[in-house]
Order: C-alpha cells, then structure tokens, then sequence
C-alpha cells in the first residue's frame, strides 16, 4: 500500500527543507525519484542537491546524465520512474497519477503560495478517492519541525 504525505511548508522553504528529507530517505537505502513541475526548477534542484552544503552532496541524476537504473535520486518532470525508487517527491505542482509501486509519495507545497495550497487540496481529493491509500497532512511548526495534522 502507498503512503500519501503532503507536506505543507509555511516555516522554511522547499530548498531548505527537500535536501534533509532525501538524505534521511538514502539513510534508510530508500531509491528517490524528486518529480519538479517544470524543467527550470528541476535544473535548480540540480544545482541545489551538489551545493546545499560545503561538506557534502545528495549523489542524484537527470536524463542528461543516463545511467539511470543507478542513480539513488533521479530529477525529472516526468512520471517515471527509471531508478526504481520507492520514494518519491512531487514539488511545484508536480502530478502522478498512479502511485502503485512506492511506499511512500510527498508532496511538498508552498503555503504562502494560494495556487500551490488549492493545487495540494484538489490532489488530496483525488487520491482520497483511490481505494489502498492512506494520506496524512503534514505542516511546519514554527520550528521547522513537522506536526501531524490530519
């Protein structure tokens, strides 16, 4: 069965937040597939996955650079999913329509953006409707941290 999170940031911000959630998911020999609504931000996630810290990088892939069955984090604007992962991170408006095969699927959306919270409810709604999935919502405290909020 597929878990269905949705993370609504309201705190700090998917750059600051997207790096921290794929190292934990590498730590538990999770494979990520990180799905970006345009290839502009895909690009950036790039960039940000190399430099998000001076002492370390998130080892990933994009279709440019092949070799896609052993990249642990693959960036696309697409729904596949070349690596195998079991995890998968929807961000910017991003859409999959069938989550079979994941154990899990975050969407991660901008709370100060009003397009972004209608978009993350008008998915709520549509996997609500598939049977075999449990969804919970997620939101920032005002430390960073996550509350479960239904």
């Amino acid at each position: 069965m597929t878990e269905i999170l949705f993370y609504h940031l309201t705190e700090r911000t998917l750059d600051q937040v997207l790096p921290g959630l794929v190292e934990k998911s590498l730590e538990r020999d999770w494979k990520v597939v990180i799905q970006a609504g345009s290839p502009e931000r895909a690009e950036t996630l790039d960039a940000l996955l190399w430099t998000y810290r001076e002492e370390s990088f998130i080892p990933h892939g994009m279709v440019r650079d092949g070799k896609e069955s052993l990249q642990p984090v693959w960036l696309t604007t697409e729904q596949d999913n070349p690596n195998a992962a079991t995890i998968r991170f929807l961000v910017d408006g991003a859409e999959l329509d069938a989550p079979e095969g994941y154990t899990r699927l975050i969407y991660m959306f901008d709370g100060h953006d009003n397009s972004a919270v209608e978009h993350a409810r008008t998915r709520w709604k549509f996997h609500k409707e598939q049977d075999g999935i449990d969804q919970t919502y997620w939101q920032q405290n005002p430390n960073g941290g996550w509350e479960k909020k239904a």
